[in-house]
């Protein structure tokens, strides 16, 4: 039976010009859930990633652990822009400079509320496009192969809820406990795609310096 496993890209750079980087602690993360990948004997690993620098970095970083290369990028595993909805929300360009991180989560919470429970139309293409990506990794798989998508946590938690047919603020609830270089578990089967485990973290608990949720 077909694994995919969805794995969330290391820290970013919350803070600074540019989030959509590595911070070396990120990297180092990225090193750590590819060594894991290994050591649970992924079987002829296809890695994919969406196309944003984290996550490609991270598919690249994880996979030279596993001494795979990466091999496909689709814009479906992109994360939706944050940082944009929440300046919209405040109504304020540069509201969010300087805002820690878990306050940036409350405000994030209360937009997507509002974008899932409104039907909004861009949530709605964000959410089955993600879901559609998924569907085509597990159909293309090779025979005896398993997967490896490097994306984000607001793309996964909303992949679980699918999955699980999870609410709204259950959606919600997994994005806010999202840790980074986590994995998620998808198996692949005659009955359709299955959530096995969510936000595993086991790799990076025993440094809580590894730790980091953005």
């Amino acid at each position: 039976m077909p694994v995919i496993y969805l794995l969330r890209h290391g820290q970013a750079s919350y803070g600074m010009e540019d989030y959509d980087v590595l911070s070396e602690l990120g990297r180092r993360q990225a090193d750590i859930a590819g060594q894991e990948l290994a050591r649970r004997g992924v079987r002829s690993p296809v890695v994919v990633s969406g196309s944003l620098i984290r996550q490609i970095d991270t598919a690249d970083i994880a996979g030279k652990a596993m001494n795979v290369s990466p091999t496909g990028i689709d814009s479906r595993f992109n994360e939706f822009d944050a940082h944009a909805a929440v300046k919209t929300h405040l109504g304020d360009s540069a509201a969010i400079q300087g805002m820690p991180s878990k306050e940036f989560q409350e405000h994030l919470d209360v937009v997507m509320t509002e974008w899932m429970d409104s039907g909004n139309s861009q949530w709605q293409e964000f959410s089955d496009g993600a879901f559609a990506a998924l569907t085509e990794v597990a159909e293309r798989l090779p025979s005896g192969s398993d997967a490896i998508v490097a994306t984000s946590g607001g793309v996964i938690a909303v992949l679980a809820g699918q999955l699980l047919g999870a609410d709204t603020q259950g959606v919600i609830s997994m994005n806010r406990v999202s840790v980074n270089a986590s994995i998620t578990t998808v198996v692949a089967g005659s009955r359709g795609l299955s959530l096995v485990s969510f936000n595993d973290h086991a790799h990076v608990m025993g440094d809580r310096s590894l730790l980091t949720n953005r």
